[in-house]
């Protein structure tokens, strides 16, 4: 659905602008501050309005792909409703929409933007991809998983509960991943006569008809079922964003901070999870996020996956784009997979030491001195160890590739081992190899430690 998008800045002051080609998943990353879900925001508008906001600082512009004529026909089929009694249809007009909202549009002209929707991109938005796209919040993940109308069987589904309802295959795929999470069964509840509501079981319905039916098996089944409404907002919101995803079928997700309310592993398990949905589909799902859990299992889903790294320092806006390729490279690497590169994504900074223990006595002398001498500590930095001199530089130049302004401190016998070690290291900070033997030679004297700036 949405092909590329070009951000108003790039890597740094007066470089080309970033322009990210879309995969399944699209990760914004960044410290505090840096515009992640200011981007969200900007997309959502473009996406439901088809025009570029004047208060807009992150979006420059959205280009999307086209549709041949079969596929078009195929998404104003899924995409027509039926009129309502007594509704007034002009002659060749349909109604096409989605969850409450219609739109009466020419359907010949909804043919023709749907095959040219970068030229059309005014009328594409609010005819079609207004009511395909979904922001979600803190506050409205949550209401997700509100009882919605059951509404009319011998129409098509509206709602994502609707879908569920009536589609097996959807339902219980979200079943098994609400029982991985939480060990219970997803159950919809048809009882409240006109409603459904969403439930977790003790166990499984022993037939469909025990889920879906009204007779007193059903009544009995249900009413030894907990509501998701009087669950914690965790298993609210997790509930509620897997089957938006999964039934609700939007073509453009956004989610802000999917993590919230989310111990780390089940931040994992959804990251991993939506992921996993997306993969074999149109769909383009859009995140910001702050937990590199959520990232982590998005990456080991094995659906393709850019991260979009934004930094906002002394009023320079920056982005820097990790594609899928570079990231199936790092993960390669168990070593930075398991000292967190990718936690290293939501610092500004980052100082790498040899031992755990050298880690801790920087970090404590940082933190002393943000606490009595503000101006001489490292605001915002993530110490990681690398376990040996010989991977700090491992760690390093992934990081400043990345455009994380990472060093290292090792010991100074870093020098020995006919320079190799300390070759490496240089290299790593990208320090031009003219510079490599005079440093090596007339910096180290004496015993103590090497900074590597």
């Amino acid at each position: 659905m949405i092909k590329t998008i070009k951000l108003k800045f790039g890597r740094g002051s007066g470089l080309p602008s970033e322009e990210v080609v879309t995969t399944p998943i699209t990760v914004f990353v960044g410290p505090n501050n840096s515009g992640k879900s200011k981007v969200l925001s900007e997309i959502h508008y473009y996406c439901t309005s088809g025009q570029l906001n004047v208060t807009d600082v992150i979006l420059e512009k959205i280009e999307f792909d086209t549709f041949s004529i079969e596929a078009a026909e195929e998404k104003i089929k899924k995409s027509t409703l039926q009129p309502h009694i007594g509704e007034a249809l002009l002659p060749d007009h349909i109604i096409v929409g989605k969850k409450g909202t219609r739109h009466q549009v020419p359907r010949q002209n909804l043919l023709n933007v749907l095959q040219n929707p970068n030229g059309q991109v005014n009328l594409f938005c609010p005819w079609y991809l207004s009511f395909n796209t979904l922001l979600l919040d803190g506050k409205s993940r949550i209401s997700l998983i509100g009882q919605q109308s059951a509404g009319d069987l011998q129409q098509p589904p509206q709602t994502s509960f609707q879908v569920l309802f009536r589609d097996d295959a959807k339902r219980d795929e979200v079943r098994r991943i609400i029982y991985d999470a939480f060990e219970t069964y997803f159950v919809i509840d048809p009882t409240f006569l006109g409603q459904l509501r969403l439930r977790l079981s003790p166990r499984p319905p022993k037939t469909d008809m025990e889920e879906r039916g009204i007779h007193n098996e059903a009544v009995q089944f249900h009413s030894k079922a907990f509501p998701v409404e009087q669950a914690s907002d965790g298993v609210k919101a997790f509930t509620g964003i897997i089957t938006e995803i999964i039934a609700g079928d939007p073509a453009v997700i956004l989610i802000d901070e999917p993590e919230a309310f989310l111990y780390p592993p089940l931040a994992f398990k959804l990251g991993k999870e939506i992921a996993i949905s997306s993969l074999n589909s149109q769909k383009r799902l859009f995140v910001s996020t702050h937990s590199p859990n959520f990232v982590m299992g998005c990456i080991q889903s094995g659906a393709p996956v850019n991260i979009v790294r934004l930094t906002y320092r002394s009023e320079v806006a920056t982005a820097r784009v990790l594609s899928n390729t570079d990231i199936l490279r790092l993960m390669r690497n168990p070593l930075l997979r398991s000292i967190g590169v990718i936690e290293a994504l939501f610092y500004e900074f980052v100082i790498v030491t040899e031992s755990d223990a050298d880690r801790a006595f920087y970090q404590e002398i940082n933190e002393r001195l943000l606490r009595y001498k503000p101006e001489l500590g490292i605001p915002n930095c993530l110490f990681l160890n690398a376990q040996n001199k010989q991977t700090v530089q491992i760690i390093i130049k992934p990081l400043r590739e990345l455009g994380i302004p990472a060093v290292g401190i090792v010991d100074v016998d870093i020098l020995k081992d006919g320079g190799q070690d300390w070759t490496k290291f240089v290299k790593s900070g990208f320090i031009p190899e003219l510079e490599h033997h005079p440093l090596g030679a007339g910096l180290f004297h004496s015993k103590g430690r090497c900074n590597m700036v």
